[in-house]
């Protein structure tokens, strides 16, 4: 059936409130009258399994961000702010990297001069993983569940850097971690399996105080033209320490999204192989249509709205139409839940989120009569 698409804060719509990532404030969307709980419907997604319509971050997700697990300190903290953060700023992480967030890109970049380790053979004698109890999770998470959380929304986390990017924070940047890769990879897969350990007990920590249903894990294989490594290293080094994150998580019923940058399309057969859930990837440095049609089957993706661009303007008519061609490339089968609109204007968000609803519903609906 076609569904009437309601106006920006018709009083008479029930609504409700959600983030996006690099908003402050909380942003307002309707409470969309849906036939299954949302939780469901984004398991179903998740599991390419017939949802009822493509998950909308904004409304059926509840999501912290590394920084937000813990109280920050006098400079440092968890992870980087990524909201009300006009300016750049330095701050130090649980390891003692030190990183500055550069407002202009909106992300944050290993401080120039940085480096935890001068060589990887040593990282066993430098490297101090961090002791949970050093910082106030439980007091945090406590007040979460009392105050904030929402039983009908699905619960994510923002997990820490991952296993090579990592690496490339502690030997203070890219060129010697790749060259570390090909000269010292006894070492390093030392150094993997070790971190791979760490991301496992951190998961299990948070999972012990959060009803975790969705994981982002943040590993960059590539720049925009092309992988950091060949293959050979991922087949090597890389894939089996991440197989392990991968499928203790997963075992433990936790939906697992995979934010990759770079152009890493020689990589999608291997996060398939891993049982990645939901892929987060540059659309600009990768085919993604392609890739949809290609890997769908096996995998999801975290889409942004084909044709939006970050910091433009746009019709009513055309932000419609890439609500719409995002649905049809990405949707069929499942396996969608588009990237909603950074730095947004509330009404902005209400048009997408809405159009996103009600057209999806509307494509699955038919999906069903044919």
């Amino acid at each position: 059936m076609k569904y009437p698409r309601p106006k920006y804060l018709d009083p008479s719509v029930k609504t409700t409130t959600g983030k996006t990532i690099f908003c402050a404030e909380s942003i307002t969307v309707p409470l969309f009258d849906t036939p299954i709980p949302r939780r469901e419907n984004f398991f179903k997604a998740a599991k390419r399994d017939g949802p009822a319509w493509v998950p909308i971050y904004v409304s059926d997700i509840q999501s912290l961000m590394i920084n937000e697990l813990a109280d920050e300190r006098p400079g440092i903290q968890l992870g980087p702010r990524f909201s009300d953060i006009p300016s750049d700023y330095t701050f130090l992480d649980m390891f003692g990297n030190s990183w500055t967030w550069v407002a202009l890109v909106g992300g944050a970049m290993l401080t120039p001069g940085t480096r935890v380790l001068e060589d990887i053979c040593d990282w066993e004698k430098v490297i101090k993983f961090p002791c949970f109890d050093d910082w106030n999770y439980r007091e945090t998470a406590e007040k979460f569940m009392r105050d904030k959380y929402d039983p009908e929304k699905v619960m994510h986390i923002n997990l820490h850097q991952g296993l090579t990017e990592m690496l490339v924070a502690f030997l203070g940047g890219y060129e010697d971690a790749m060259t570390a890769l090909i000269l010292e990879p006894e070492a390093v897969s030392d150094f993997f399996a070790a971190f791979a350990k760490f991301m496992i007990d951190f998961f299990d920590f948070l999972n012990s105080m959060y009803p975790i249903d969705f994981v982002t894990y943040h590993d960059d294989w590539g720049t925009e033209r092309d992988t950091f490594f060949s293959e050979k290293t991922m087949e090597e080094l890389v894939f089996e320490p991440t197989s392990k994150i991968i499928s203790h998580i997963k075992g433990k019923g936790v939906v697992f999204e995979l934010h990759s940058c770079g152009k890493i399309e020689r990589f999608l057969p291997y996060a398939c192989d891993l049982g990645v859930d939901f892929l987060q990837m540059q659309r600009r440095a990768n085919d993604m249509p392609a890739l949809k049609e290609k890997y769908g089957d096996r995998i999801g993706f975290n889409a942004p709205f084909e044709g939006l661009e970050p910091g433009v303007e746009y019709s009513d008519e055309e932000l419609v139409e890439a609500v719409r061609k995002t649905v049809d490339i990405y949707a069929p089968g499942g396996g969608l839940y588009p990237f909603i609109a950074p730095r947004s204007e509330p009404e902005r968000v209400w048009k997408l989120a809405t159009e996103l609803y009600y057209y999806s519903r509307e494509f699955y609906e038919k999906l069903l009569l044919i």
